[in-house]
């Protein structure tokens, strides 16, 4: 009897030894599943995430540095971060092999719309190729690109009407003509356009080029390349720059060279050459003006609109005005109109 009691209860003990090992098997179970519960989770927490994040928008302009971009990007980063979401910038320094390099990258790093402005019309096109491949819809601002099929829209100055009225107050200021130096920038679509409105309206005045050259928009190119103009050609009555720093860079240029009358004209209406105007004895006689402020809160304007399944229109063109010394006071000199 005691052999068969004890028989029974070792029965007994191995059976709840048994029993707690399949527990154990169904407890890892659980927590197997428990684990890929977790990792489903995470999954649409980091969905959930990505959406609740908004967007992850890209901007590139030709030139980081020049004062007009330096706003424009300001302004649309502040208008971006008013509804939470990201802007990622980049500079190519006005080289197009370095700005489709950094498209690229931005592509890579999974953004979802992009800013752009072409360092040069046509070189910029294989990144736009990129951009399209990707599915990446772009805005293009201040100076289109050679084709513009690969837009959602494009967003800029009357650039056209900003060399026209540079060339009207020349006219005036000068009915009789005489030589003048233009300083433009073939590669920028924007400059072939100022350039355009401004020859077309000295055109029968009696004006005579006697240069005209590639500044790339940049001061110092273009101080450089006056500096050397002007040793032959003192008697240039205005030069004509394809943008505010062009003109700047000309204006050292005369001032070295102790020129007394000759106007110079830019386009962009920037602080520093407003404050030329007002000073009442500088060589600038007048900037065909712009206002980046406007561009960049058009642009994102325009995308959201897009992106939120609205239609658009393909141009959106933004104002373009002559200041002068005589009108400057009325946009002041310590900002962007």
């Amino acid at each position: 009897m005691k052999r068969k009691l004890l028989s029974i209860l070792l029965c007994v003990a191995l059976t709840g030894v048994l029993a707690m090992g399949c527990s154990n098997g169904d407890g890892e179970t659980a927590d197997d599943t428990a684990s890929t519960g977790t990792e489903d989770s995470t999954d649409e927490g980091e969905d959930s995430g990505t959406k609740e994040g908004g967007y992850t928008f890209g901007y590139t302009c030709m030139d980081g540095t020049n004062p007009f971009f330096v706003t424009l990007e300001d302004t649309i980063r502040e208008e971006v971060e008013k509804n939470g979401d990201k802007l990622v910038s980049v500079d190519p320094a006005n080289d197009v092999t370095l700005q489709i390099q950094q498209i690229e990258d931005l592509i890579s790093q999974g953004i979802d719309a992009m800013f752009l402005n072409p360092a040069e019309a046509e070189g910029i096109l294989p990144a736009l190729d990129a951009l399209k491949e990707a599915g990446i819809p772009i805005i293009n601002f201040d100076a289109e690109v050679a084709d513009m099929e690969y837009l959602v829209s494009y967003i800029g100055s009357d650039n056209y009407n900003a060399g026209k009225v540079c060339g009207e107050d020349l006219v005036k200021k000068s009915p009789d003509g005489g030589k003048i130096i233009v300083l433009d920038s073939p590669t920028m679509n924007s400059v072939v356009d100022r350039t355009n409105g401004f020859m077309d309206a000295i055109e029968g005045h009696g004006f005579e080029v006697v240069a005209q050259q590639d500044a790339k928009g940049n001061l110092e190119v273009a101080m450089g390349i006056a500096e050397d103009l002007l040793q032959g050609n003192s008697d240039v009555v205005a030069i004509f720059g394809g943008n505010d720093p062009t003109a700047l860079g000309a204006l050292a240029a005369a001032n070295a060279a102790g020129m007394t009358d000759c106007m110079i004209y830019g386009v962009d209406g920037s602080p520093d050459i407003k404050a030329e105007l007002a000073s009442g004895d500088s060589l600038i006689e007048g900037s065909g003006a712009q206002s980046p402020v406007s561009i960049a809160k058009d642009s994102v304007e325009v995308m959201y609109k897009y992106l939120s399944g609205e239609d658009v229109d393909a141009r959106y063109p933004v104002e373009t005005f002559l200041i002068t010394a005589d009108n400057v006071a009325e946009y002041g000199t310590d900002g962007w109109q």
